[in-house]
Parts: structure tokens; sequence; C-alpha cells
């Protein structure tokens, strides 16, 4: 043992360890130490340092509750899957499937609360001498681009092909946007060089009034345990109802002329408004609505508008519409069906195929035709010189 080794160090070295490591050292990195008065070939005996946890860790640096204990990687999965529920797969084709899957119980729910926040229906007795129209359930997989479910959609619709011509509903007639009519908006935006953008409002049949008297049974599964036999009358529109487009498309109508817009002689579904010198067009197919203006900062003030007063779903560039795909690049817009034609090769397995220019062989001889009849080469080589 080096005389150099006091008893205290040397009784840390038998014990394993010590309590306390300099500043200037790195914890558990073995050290040596050199004592300058002893001669050059008598350097001291290294002390090997091993750090140890401390158990009074500083309150100051742990992180979380110090009840709850070592947090590991496999507990904090395990948590995380409690929190968050997973979307399911498989769409449901009745409602005893749906009752039995959590997810799409969750789905039902969320549109049931659509109904009692948009003031949709109220619980009543079931009237004697009135029609009362059947629910259902409709389950339907949202999926993203790439095909993955990225939510389950449970859609309560009335049935009406049990309503009554002139009890249940009256008109049913609600204008739309033709094609063609979307056609020149593209052009006509092009030529003045507005930004399309659309939007996809959320559960928009629910915001129409009606003006008939109309009950419908409580939705299956969610039935009042106090109050079975009662039923909903409602106040708005529901889908499936054959009057729903009409008061949806009333509903809106009102609303956008309330804010100052016109609507179109010729083309119903198109309506304009002149702000200080600016044109703003909206065009409105069912409850997807297109719009654009010169000056784009209006175009926004008019989603947040939207946004205020309607549930949206999606708002955006105008990309998609009725299988057309609309691409918008520094005031020109193109048309293309590139969706449509992939869709088609994969339905008939002609995806791998090669792609060429020209949808005919390259190597077939084609001859030129004279009042319907084939002309042989040397006569064509001379038609051609000639011309």
């Amino acid at each position: 043992m080096s005389p150099h080794v006091d008893e205290n160090e040397e009784r840390e070295l038998e014990q394993g360890g010590v309590d306390e490591v300099p500043d200037n050292q790195d914890q558990g990195v073995p050290q040596a130490s050199y004592d300058e008065s002893s001669p050059p070939m008598a350097p001291r005996r290294p002390l090997v340092r091993h750090g140890r946890i401390s158990k009074d860790h500083p309150i100051d640096q742990v992180i979380g509750s110090p009840s709850r204990g070592v947090r590991t990687r496999s507990r904090n999965l395990v948590s995380f899957c409690e929190h968050y529920s997973f979307v399911s797969c498989v769409e449901p084709t009745c409602v005893e499937e749906a009752l039995a899957d959590p997810d799409w119980i969750i789905a039902m729910q969320e549109e049931l609360n659509n109904f009692a926040r948009n003031k949709v229906w109220v619980l009543e007795e079931r009237p004697k001498d009135k029609n009362i129209i059947g629910t259902k359930w409709v389950f339907r997989n949202k999926q993203d681009e790439h095909g993955v479910v990225v939510r389950n959609k449970a859609r309560l619709v009335a049935k009406g092909f049990t309503q009554v011509e002139g009890l249940d509903f009256g008109e049913t007639f609600a204008p739309v946007a033709r094609l063609e009519a979307i056609r020149i908006l593209l052009a006509y935006s092009s030529h003045h060089k507005i930004k399309l953008y659309q939007m996809d409002v959320k559960s928009a049949f629910l915001n129409g009034y009606i003006n008939e008297l109309v009950y419908v049974d409580q939705p299956l599964g969610f039935e009042d345990p106090r109050k079975p036999n009662h039923v909903y009358r409602l106040h708005k529109a529901l889908y499936g109802l054959k009057q729903a487009p009409r008061a949806w498309y009333e509903w809106l109508r009102d609303f956008l002329i309330l804010q100052g817009f016109k609507i179109g002689k010729v083309d119903m579904p198109l309506f304009t408004k002149d702000v200080n010198g600016d044109l703003f067009i909206c065009q409105i197919y069912v409850d997807d609505i297109i719009f654009g203006c010169t000056n784009e900062k209006l175009s926004h003030e008019f989603g947040d508008l939207m946004s205020r007063e309607f549930e949206m779903s999606m708002i955006g560039e105008f990309n998609f519409f009725l299988g057309f795909q609309i691409k918008q690049v520094k005031g020109r817009i193109f048309i293309h069906q590139e969706k449509y034609c992939r869709d088609l090769l994969k339905k008939f397995k002609m995806g791998d195929c090669k792609p060429i220019s020209t949808p005919m062989s390259t190597n077939e001889h084609l001859d030129a035709d004279v009042d319907g009849k084939p002309v042989d080469q040397s006569t064509y080589r001379s038609m051609i010189g000639r011309i």
C-alpha cells in the first residue's frame, strides 16, 4: 500500500465507492491523482471512484410526482393505450354488431351529440293520427388518401320511403351547381386570377328548418328507458328526409343574403358580392361550398365566418370536386382525372402495365384512304411529294 493513500481513502476503496465526487471530475470515470512533491517515477496509486446514487435525491430535480414511482417505457406505452382508443377497421352490418364495439358506440354518441347541439328534435308522446317515420343507423369508415381508416362515422338517417306526400313533405327540389357551371367558374377564376377555396359542412342537413310536422322513432340502441314509447318531433331536417336538401339550401341562402350576397338570376346556387371593387363569388353543391375573391384576404375572412356559423370538416384550396382534380398554379387552373384513371387501372388490374403516349401499337403499318379505298404506297408517296 502506498504511503500517500491515507486510511480513510483505503476504507472507501474497500467499501467499493465514495459518496461525493469533485465537480471537476466525471462521476463513474476512473481518475488518477499525482503528488507534485514526489519523484516523477513514484506516482500515487490511482483512486477509483465508483459513482453511487444517493437515496435522498433533491426534490427540485424530480420530474413529476415522487409518489408515482419510476415510469419505464413499457409502462408509458400501456398508459398511452389506456387513454387513446383505436378506431375500428370493421364496418358493422347491423346495430347489434355496432353496440358490441366500444369504438362504434362512441361514434354513435357523437352523432346524437350533434343532434342535441343543433336542437334537431324534442321527445314527445306518440301521436295517434300522425305518420311515424322510422330511423336507421348507417356505418362507414372514413379513410385518408393512403387507405388508412382514420375515423368511424355513424350516421342516423330517416326512412324517407315511408313519408307520405302532402302530409310529411311538400316541395323536395333543391338547386345544386351543374358541372358546366363549375367549369365556367374555373375559367372565370383563371382569367381574373382568383384563387378558389372549398369547404365541407359537417351535418349540413341538421341546420335546415322544416315547415312540416314530422315525427321519427327513437334511434335503436339509444331509447329513453323512462319513455320507451315516446317519439321525436323534428325541428330541423334529418338525413334521409325528402325535404332535407331543400331545407338546407333555403337556410344557407338566407344566411348568405343576410351577409350581403346576391343570388344568381340564372344559376341559383351561385352567389356574388361586391366588396369595395373586389368581386366575391360563391358556388354551392349541396354541402360543398366553393368560393374565391380577387382579394385573398376576404376569402380567409369568409372562411372564418362560415367556421363560426357552421361546423366545418374541411377548408382549403379547391383541389377535388365530383371526380375532377383541380390544380391552381400562379393564376392558372388545370383540370385532370388522374385519380379516376388510377382507380380504373386498379379495377382492371392494369396498374403495372407499361405506359405509352399513343394507345395503339407502334408497329402497325397504315395506308392513306381516298374516297374510302386504300391507296398503295407509290401513290401515297407521290401525294405527299406534291403536298
